[in-house]
């Protein structure tokens, strides 16, 4: 599976496992013990590819250079052995590969990277140390600090784990050199870490708007902590989350950045070969492990354990066009889905459709009701966070209550926060509804809906979608209010739908606004 220049020393003997999950391939390793047990001495940079010291008497450190090549179809993951002595305080590692040109059509070369600890790659165990996926060509880690998308801590002895996960591979293979880099002398002071409280001033119950898919410099996004924090507020955000492609590391990188106008959430973006999925509000420093496809049936597992960490499991942008990036687990154990993921597109038409469909499923009796919800996935300039927004309706501007409000489907998504809406259902006897609630009424009883919409572009149209498709549609009215009367057997659920005016014909315009249904009757 691996050609691999290094042939003799202690981890000669390459291994492809298969750990509960996707295949991985363990290359020979890398030792960097001494034969006293301590570090080696001398002052060279680099090593022979059997393994040779380099003389480290005057830098205090030792470097290896390991090189190979992977083949096309090589398992997701590639696991170099690397042994650490004692008395090591800080690890470095860098990589390169070769990226040949390609037929059309044809993937080229792309290798992610990240690392374990001395405790070991059990999926879901305690080793993981951090992940850059591509976005970096270098790392460093130590007690008191690491680079973005790594984490903090001691430089253990034992056999840790560099990780090349390589994400697609020419037809010619793809040739890596790895250099590991350790730096002798007495360990760094660590830093307790400060994570964002769990609740911020807010205004008691009423609809606050997030952006709960962002990403920065802690892993492949530009952007630093404080100036995401500047352009949530400046685009009238009252919450956001951070989820960085597998690593949990950001959580402790917003300390003096929330405040009473702004609860900043932890989470991740559980970025798999079979879908990514946005584990929103999770324990902070809590990490949820990506290394598994859905032929794995490792997913439920992982599902859970974003579940008892306190989070919701959010699909995201289920259509995309990326590798690996179409969702193939099923919803199951979804709490939510991301339908409308960055500026609108057909990618999120199509999940809208899908989503609306499973909505007919629930107002049949059977499934659950999985509400929608938007975010930017914002990484670096131009991306606009805030576009789009989700909207919740909570108790408070706290985890638990944008949490539980999200859940209930008290949502509904905005391209921008100039943008207000309120809908509502009312029965014959002034029984009242709103987003994500039920009017109990019998079949044939007339419904009153009503759309009010404030801030809208000019040129917008109101349409309601119903379990028949959209039963009704007119251009947003100068009042803004437009009203509709349906009646449950004609219309299980009914909900809203603002569009800009369509560029092509046969097609609705980019989405505005929309909300999660206002389901009609009785019995389910």
């Amino acid at each position: 599976m691996c050609d691999d220049d290094r042939t003799s020393g202690p981890f000669g003997r390459r291994a492809l496992l298969v750990t509960g999950a996707a295949a991985a391939l363990t290359l020979n390793g890398v030792n960097f013990a001494a034969a006293d047990g301590g570090p080696a001495q001398g002052g060279a940079h680099g090593a022979s590819p059997g393994g040779a010291r380099a003389d480290a008497r005057t830098t205090g450190e030792e470097t290896r250079k390991v090189t190979g090549r992977l083949p096309t179809g090589a398992p997701d993951y590639v696991y170099l052995p690397v042994e650490v002595p004692s008395g090591v305080r800080e690890i470095a590692v860098s990589y390169t590969y070769d990226r040949p040109t390609t037929p059309p059509g044809t993937a080229g070369n792309a290798c992610d990277i990240g690392i374990f600890d001395e405790r070991g790659t059990e999926l879901g165990g305690r080793g993981f140390r951090g992940w850059s996926g591509g976005a970096r060509t270098e790392f460093f880690l130590r007690a008191d600090d690491a680079t973005p998308g790594y984490l903090p801590g001691p430089v253990n002895p034992g056999t840790w784990h560099i990780a090349l996960g390589p994400y697609t591979v020419a037809p010619q293979g793809l040739a890596y050199e790895v250099t590991i880099t350790l730096r002798y002398g007495p360990p760094s002071a660590p830093r307790t870490p400060t994570y964002p409280p769990q609740r911020a001033k807010g205004r008691g119950r009423s609809w606050y708007r997030g952006d709960s898919h962002l990403h920065s410099i802690y892993s492949d996004g530009k952007r630093t902590p404080a100036q995401i924090a500047a352009l949530a507020r400046a685009a009238g955000l009252d919450f956001i989350t951070t989820t960085e492609h597998n690593t949990t590391s950001s959580h402790r990188a917003w300390e003096g950045l929330w405040g009473d106008d702004l609860l900043i959430l932890t989470g991740e973006e559980v970025t798999t070969r079979n879908g990514h999925v946005v584990a929103m509000g999770t324990d902070p420093g809590v990490f949820i492990d990506w290394r598994y496809r859905a032929r794995d049936d490792a997913f439920p597992r992982f599902a859970r354990r974003i579940h008892r960490a306190g989070g919701l499991v959010i699909p995201a942008h289920p259509h995309a066009t990326c590798i690996g990036c179409n969702w193939k687990f099923g919803y199951e154990e979804a709490d939510a889905v991301e339908v409308w993921n960055g500026p609108f597109t057909l990618d999120d038409e199509v999940a809208i459709a899908e989503w609306d469909n499973a909505l007919v499923v629930y107002a049949q009796g059977r499934g659950r009701f999985l509400p929608a919800v938007g975010h930017s996935d914002a990484h670096r300039d131009p991306d606009v966070i805030g576009l789009p927004q989700t909207v919740v309706l909570a108790d408070d501007l706290s985890r638990e209550a944008i949490l539980t409000g999200i859940r209930a489907g008290r949502t509904w998504i905005a391209e921008s926060s100039t943008l207000n809406l309120t809908f509502t259902a009312t029965g014959p006897k002034a029984e009242h509804a709103t987003i994500g609630d039920r009017l109990p009424v019998r079949d044939s009883a007339p419904v009153t809906i009503r759309l009010n919409v404030t801030g809208a572009p000019p040129g917008c149209t109101a349409r309601f979608v119903t379990d028949q498709g959209q039963l009704f549609t007119t251009p947003l009215p100068a009042s803004g209010t437009t009203t509709w009367h349906t009646t449950p057997a004609n219309a299980t659920y009914v909900r809203a739908e603002v569009r800009h005016p369509a560029t092509t014909v046969g097609v609705p315009g980019p989405m505005a606004a929309m909300t999660n249904p206002i389901f009609l009757g009785g019995g389910w």
